[in-house]
Order: C-alpha cells, then structure tokens, then sequence
C-alpha cells in the first residue's frame, strides 16, 4: 500500500526524486516567482507598444515634442504618467529581485530546513548533504535564469522602442542603474547572486528569521557597492571646456567633474562651491569623465564577469562550510 501511494503521488513522466521534492516543498514560492515575471513582461510589453504609442500620441498632440513647452503641451498626461509607471515597474521587479531571491533562499530554502531538522532527515536516507545542497542550488538557479533572460529580452524590446522615439526628451537614460542593469545579462548574474548571497547565510546562521534579516542587509549592501564601483569598471572619456564656456555637456554616464587649474592640475568645481572663484585665474577650464553609451556593453559584461566570480567563490564556501558541519561526508 505504501509502495502504491508514493508511485501515485509522482507524476508520469514528471520530475522525480529530489527535483519533485523541491518543488512540492516551495511551490508557494514558485508561484510567486512565476507570478512576478507575469506581472513585468506584462509591463514591459504593454509599454513597449499600446502604452509607449498612446504615450507618444499624448507628447506629440500636445506641442510637447515642437522644443516649446506651450499652453498645449500637459506632460503629465494620464497616458504620459501610465506609461512611465509601466516602465518603472517592469524595470523595478527585476531590480528588487536579487533582494527578494536573498530572502528567500537564506529563510525558506536553506534556513528553515535545517532549523526543522528536514536537511538532517533527507542526509540519513539516500540523498548526501553535498547532493542536497546541489539540488538546492541547481533548480532554483534554472528557474531564475529562465525568468530573468525573459525580462531582459522584453525589457530590451520596450527599450528599444522608447529610445527611438523619445531620446533625449525622455526622462530614463540608457544609464540610470535600473535601465542599464535590465537591459543585459547584469540581471542574471544579480539573480544568481542574490541566491548564492542566501545559501551561503542559510548555511552559516540555521535559522530561517536570522536568515532573512543577514540576507537583506547583506545583498542591499553587495548591490550598492556594485552601483558605486559601476562607472569605474571599464576606463572612461574626459571632455574638456575652456573656463569661459562653462561646464561640458553631459553626454553619457557622469564618473567624475570638476576644474582645471593653471597648473593642470584637478581640482573641485571652486566656482560652484565659492562665489570668491574667479574662472580664468583661479579655474581655466573644465573637464568631465564619462562613459558614452558605446560603453554600454563594456560595461555589462566586465560587471557581469565580475558578478558571476563572487557568485562562483560564494557556492565554493557553502559547500566546504557543509562539509564541515556534516563531518566531511560527501
């Protein structure tokens, strides 16, 4: 009877053994993981054609595309501010997500198991603690691959058409962190950062509530450093005016501004911070160093190759921390 009730449970032809016992065990969190890719490809197409054309109707209907803004021109039209909601919000949930995966892999996939004393049961059967965490790793990971590469391809489509419409009028630059993290494999290696970041604390705190809470600061704290370290990862431009011209344009991803001295020398913008500055004496030019949007891709990839290497270093030292907290068995 019980030989017949377990073969029942399985599907044919499903997944079965450890596979099948993952997705029993958080189907809750596959939903709303399925449920959040829904609800930004949903965004992001909506945006990328009925939204982005009543948008653009809206811009162009109103004078607001004639360089003028008139009487006419109401850029906080309904169909102006709903298409930028769409964009926001389809850009965000890939953003926050790395966040979220964190979480949710320290407390539920990792910390909860081994608080209950379920990660100790499963090793004393047929599935070894190292083959365990593999599981625990390899299907997620597949998943929140899949999901991601989706988004990012919806969210280049929608991209895409913004950009050859609005350009400089739009108020999103190919720069800004949450565009130029969803248009490239960047979100991936996040995601997949954002599960290693979780294990790895899972492992070191065993309980699920300690998890969340590590997991939250810790991967908050790993995404702002790459923000900050972001515009130094590939060598920028300098563009150069003389004092009298006034500051040069900004045409790209701002890394760093300021003045020239006499000297040559790189200094603060003094006259901005001091009404005592006198341009041509004390400030004879400026300079700005940038990346245009050529380094779009440098950027991307250098970024993700570094993303995927502590990805990489973290999933070592979750095995060799559980190998050492089971005793060495494999």
């Amino acid at each position: 009877m019980t030989a017949l009730t377990t073969t029942a449970s399985r599907p044919r032809g499903g997944p079965r053994g450890l596979t099948w016992t993952l997705l029993r065990l958080h189907t809750a969190a596959v939903w709303f993981w399925a449920l959040l890719v829904a609800v930004a490809a949903g965004c992001l197409l909506w945006a990328a054609v009925p939204g982005g054309d009543a948008a653009w109707t809206a811009y162009t209907s109103g004078g607001c595309d004639n360089g003028v803004v008139d009487e006419g021109c109401n850029l906080n039209a309904p169909a102006i501010e709903l298409y930028g909601t769409a964009m926001y919000l389809g850009s965000a949930i890939i953003n926050i997500a790395p966040l979220l995966i964190a979480i949710w892999a320290g407390a539920a996939l990792i910390g909860r198991e081994l608080e209950n004393g379920t990660a100790k049961l499963a090793w004393t059967q047929s599935v070894t603690p190292a083959r365990w965490l593999a599981a625990k790793l390899a299907l997620p990971a597949g998943l929140l691959t899949a999901g991601t590469l989706l988004l990012v391809q919806l969210h280049r489509i929608m991209w895409q058409a913004h950009d050859s419409r609005w350009k400089g009028a739009g108020v999103w630059q190919w720069h800004d962190s949450q565009i130029l993290i969803s248009n490239g494999p960047v979100a991936v290696a996040h995601v997949l950062l954002g599960l290693a970041v979780g294990v790895l604390i899972g492992l070191l705190t065993r309980r699920s509530l300690a998890s969340m809470g590590y997991g939250f600061f810790t991967m908050g704290g790993l995404l702002y450093a790459l923000e900050l370290v972001r515009p130094h990862l590939w060598p920028a431009k300098t563009a150069t005016n003389p004092a009298a011209t006034g500051q040069p344009p900004y045409i790209g991803m701002t890394v760093e501004e300021g003045g020239i001295t006499p000297g040559g020398d790189r200094v603060p913008d003094l006259c901005l911070m001091s009404t005592d500055c006198m341009p041509g004496e004390d400030v004879v030019g400026y300079y700005r160093d940038y990346h245009p949007a050529s380094h779009f891709w440098p950027l991307q990839l250098v970024e993700t190759g570094v993303v995927l290497a502590v990805t990489a270093v973290l999933v070592v030292l979750s095995f060799r921390l559980l190998r050492r907290r089971t005793g060495g068995t494999s």
